[in-house]
């Protein structure tokens, strides 16, 4: 065997161990590892880079402007709280949870999906007596299902896809993998509905650990097209929001001081709230909602491009001991005060009656580029933006609905590949004002794409220098030269390796061994490949195996033991549907 030989099995090695220990990020391993190939001469840098241009990983770059599209129109968002309603029952509420999760996960990407709902599990959890660790974990585990029903629903199915057509193989149609997707779905959806449901841990989550001390008082008011015109202030879901509290009503010249749940919001109600910054930020995503401030409509600059900030008053400020309206604020910054926190506490009142003192919080809307502006002025002295504070574009979302069914629409019909149909929606997108190009490269998970890209490059050095053909000699062995045991074998060793690295990076690697052990026996590789995607996708033991398991960690207060008792039964449960169903459909 070749020195080549020794390195890249060196290399591998160590790259497994570093990537198991979680100490360094991903993309920080994978880039070193490929520039030692390229330093030692064992790949040329068109065969290195060779993942930078494959079909897989662009697709899932351009699916990241799609989705952000979704949930810059507010449909995402919409959707949720749909579907979840106010269910009363543990059992009940998780169905109306999982069950939409996993279909939306057949079709956008499950990590907006996970983010998306794990903000409305927690804002469930705060107006019940629910825990969000009996959701959250759930939660994960049954977008990871939904996502390998269809070949857009994960990373890994479009990378494995891609690489089958590097190969010269064929590829898959959109719904080709909903013979065994769909299967392992329900099945896994019925165990966490109930033998799931007893193994679940009962912890207090972040949110339910944790309080912000910065709260605000903000008056809103309700448009025309509000949805929550017509409702009661209960069936809104006003009376117990997370950190908020609506302490009155003002309609013409009444004020409801006192709100009762049987209260009917009506057009043209100025709806007043307290409560901290980020569940500020969340009122302004509900379509028809605004913030009722007259000056505020009056400031220079496209509504889209607003933002929210917090600003702390300086000693400096000219405007310290005099009351907002008199201080001609947003003549001064073109920003408008919304609401004033000091020590910590809400002020009451009028915001433009507030005389500002040093030190005093304001929440501000301002035009983008405010933070660059006075980030080092003396009249601030600590300026930072809330995040996800842009507008809503709500009116859009007939637009951003409309072109993700026609892209859809396309790829089914089989008019363009999957890639083209992506770029084409992505350009619609753009073009109608669905989100705007800055919003669309904030959007692109540039880590995710570098450590998919790195990873052909090490998939590529274990292909060449004859190491996967070693494997798969070894795994033949082991077989006996049954493609049965070989194919229980390759999903085995991928599902492992998933667990302990990422799911994207154990997929590149199998792939060269489960095709050459295919190649070797002479029958179709595509079963196998099949194994490698399901294998990859299917991590449910350890919270870093797979990107949303490790988005819930925290927001849940899980352990890493509450993954290995939820996830191991439903591992195995996964691993036994799709080898028996696998065969069945792509036959060796």
């Amino acid at each position: 065997m070749s020195i080549d030989f020794w390195l890249v099995t060196l290399l591998l090695g160590c790259t497994l161990i570093l990537l198991a220990s979680n100490k360094y990020s991903a993309d920080r391993i994978l880039v070193s590892a490929l520039g030692i190939l390229i330093a030692s001469g064992i790949l040329t840098p068109i065969e290195a880079l060779i993942g930078f241009s494959n079909q897989g990983m662009m697709t899932i770059a351009v699916l990241y402007i799609v989705v952000a599209a979704l949930r810059e129109t507010g449909t995402v968002a919409w959707i949720s709280r749909l579907v979840l309603g106010k269910p009363k029952h543990k059992t009940i509420a998780l169905l109306r949870l999982i069950l939409p999760a996993a279909m939306m996960s057949a079709f956008i990407n499950n990590s907006p999906v996970v983010a998306m709902f794990t903000t409305s599990v927690q804002d469930w959890c705060k107006r019940t007596s629910f825990k969000a660790s009996h959701f959250l974990l759930p939660l994960s585990y049954a977008s990871i299902l939904g996502g390998t029903c269809t070949l857009i629903g994960t990373s890994t199915n479009l990378v494995v896809d891609g690489l089958m057509r590097q190969a010269g193989l064929p590829g898959f149609s959109l719904f080709e993998l909903s013979y065994v997707g769909i299967p392992i779905t329900l099945v896994g959806c019925l165990y966490l509905l109930t033998i799931g449901q007893k193994i679940l841990p009962d912890k207090a989550g972040a949110t339910e650990q944790f309080h912000d001390v910065r709260e605000y008082l903000l008056e809103m008011m309700v448009e025309n097209d509000c949805e929550l015109a017509g409702q009661t202030v209960a069936d809104a879901g006003l009376r117990h929001l997370p950190g908020l509290f609506l302490i009155e009503i003002m309609r013409d010249k009444h004020v409801f001081s006192v709100v009762s749940p049987q209260t009917m919001i009506q057009v043209g109600d100025h709806l007043v709230f307290a409560g901290a910054v980020d569940s500020v930020v969340e009122l302004r995503k509900i379509r028809g909602l605004v913030v009722a401030t007259k000056q505020l409509f009056k400031l220079d600059g496209i509504q889209n491009e607003r933002r929210l900030f917090e600003a702390v008053v300086g000693t400096e400020n000219p405007i310290v001991g005099v009351n907002i309206r008199k201080s001609r604020f947003r003549h001064r910054y073109n920003a408008v005060v919304l609401s004033v926190s000091r020590n910590g506490q809400r002020l009451t009142g009028k915001v433009g009656n507030i005389c500002v003192e040093p030190g005093d919080t304001l929440l501000i809307e301002a035009e983008k580029g405010f933070l660059f502006k006075y980030r080092d002025s003396r009249d601030f002295l600590l300026i930072s933006k809330l995040e996800d504070s842009g507008p809503v574009r709500h009116e859009r979302a007939p637009w951003a609905i409309s072109i993700i069914i026609l892209m859809l629409i396309l790829v089914i019909s089989g008019l363009v590949s999957i890639l083209q149909a992506a770029l084409l929606a992505a350009g619609a997108m753009l073009i109608t004002g669905c989100l705007s190009f800055e919003t669309a490269q904030k959007n692109i998970d540039y880590q995710v794409l570098l450590v998919v890209a790195c990873a052909f490059g090490l998939g590529a050095a274990v292909q060449k220098v004859g190491l996967a053909t070693l494997l798969a000699t070894q795994a033949l062995n082991l077989a006996d030269n049954n493609p049965w045991i070989l194919l229980v074998l390759i999903y085995l060793v991928t599902g492992l390796l998933t667990e302990i690295i990422t799911n994207n990076a154990a997929a590149i690697i199998m792939f060269p061994i489960a095709v050459q052990g295919a190649e070797v026996l002479g029958v179709n590789p595509t079963p196998f490949a099949v194994a490698v995607m399901i294998a990859a996708s299917a991590s449910f033991i350890t919270p870093i195996g797979y990107q949303t398991n490790l988005m819930v960690y925290g927001p849940g207060g899980y352990r890493f033991s509450d993954y290995v008792k939820l996830g191991t039964p439903l591992s195995i449960l996964v691993a036994i549907i799709s080898i028996w169903i696998i065969p069945q459909v792509w036959v060796f």
